[in-house]
């Protein structure tokens, strides 16, 4: 890695793979800018988690505004950037996922994908993805033990599809450059050992 080249990189996952975790501790590590996704300050987050169809559009359109501000920041920026969750996650997992599950209306997915692809087609892509890919065992204890309260409704069933979805888009990813961390047997968080072999896949990638 050059020190005086601007790197971009993002982390992509499903919920409660570590991203947010992992970001965290990338920019410490790199002294780079770290942009998280709103969770805390999102107005329908909990509605959404309660009745799925009845603010899957909303939500959606609002983590799309959102990161597209986050995306375009992170181009003009002169530092390097890790950042929490991709904004071609949005739309190839997330609302795909609701649509398919019935929970978001044709016309709301389809004019939500016409957005998207629009608002992305002016965007520089990560010079790096980086996968957690964990499974459905793992996503449930992690989502336990951080507790957020809105994260108690989340079926199973909808973290699983989620996974397959990651799954496909991963398989065609074509942005840019791919890692992929095999997480389940790893606890990046306490053990420097697995911390360390993260960080360097990611030096390797970007040399």
């Amino acid at each position: 890695m050059k020190k005086d080249k601007k790197y971009f990189i993002s982390v992509a996952g499903n919920i409660g793979s570590g991203k947010s975790s992992l970001t965290r501790m990338i920019a410490k590590e790199f002294k780079w800018n770290p942009y998280f996704e709103s969770v805390q300050n999102n107005p329908y987050l909990s509605d959404f988690y309660s009745d799925m169809k009845r603010w899957s559009f909303q939500l959606q359109v609002f983590f799309l505004s959102h990161r597209f501000n986050a995306h375009k920041r992170i181009i003009n920026s002169k530092k390097s950037v890790i950042q929490d969750r991709s904004i071609y996650e949005d739309v190839e997992i997330f609302a795909r996922n609701l649509y398919l599950m019935g929970r978001m209306e044709k016309r709301d997915y389809n004019n939500y994908r016409a957005l998207f692809y629009e608002m992305v087609s002016y965007l520089k892509a990560p010079d790096l993805v980086v996968y957690l890919k964990a499974d459905l065992k793992t996503l449930v204890n992690h989502i336990k033990l951080r507790g957020r309260e809105f994260e108690k409704s989340i079926e199973r069933s909808y973290l699983e599809r989620l996974n397959r979805s990651y799954t496909s888009w991963i398989r065609n990813y074509n942005q840019g450059k791919l890692l992929i961390i095999e997480s389940d047997e790893l606890d990046f968080v306490n053990n420097p050992d697995h911390f360390n072999m993260i960080i360097n896949s990611i030096k390797k990638e970007l040399n």
